[in-house]
């Protein structure tokens, strides 16, 4: 049997993944200020432009590259499929209750 399989490491925490659902902005800069995304190498203009108006997209990137396609991932990918699909439906009925 290899040991090494059975000696994964995460270096996401648990309350990044909990808390990236709801508020992801906060989450990233929670996350950067206590050092916990290091291990990850964001340096540059492309994540800081993906942290500010994709947020949800660079912690989909993180929890890949952290766990590949796990049970996170694809909770996080359903809730921004969620979020993205029900913003323009949000919009759309203010407007309707605005004009009458």
């Amino acid at each position: 049997m290899d040991l090494q399989v059975l000696h994964v490491v995460h270096y996401l925490p648990l309350w990044f993944l909990i808390f990236a659902l709801f508020m992801p902005r906060v989450a990233l800069v929670v996350g950067w200020l206590q050092g916990t995304l290091i291990p990850f190498h964001l340096h540059g203009l492309v994540p800081l432009v993906f942290g500010v108006f994709l947020p949800r997209i660079l912690v989909l990137f993180l929890i890949y590259v952290d766990q590949g396609i796990s049970l996170w991932f694809v909770i996080h990918l359903v809730v921004a499929l969620m979020v993205w699909g029900g913003s323009g439906s949000y919009q759309t009925r203010r407007r309707r209750r605005d004009d009458r």
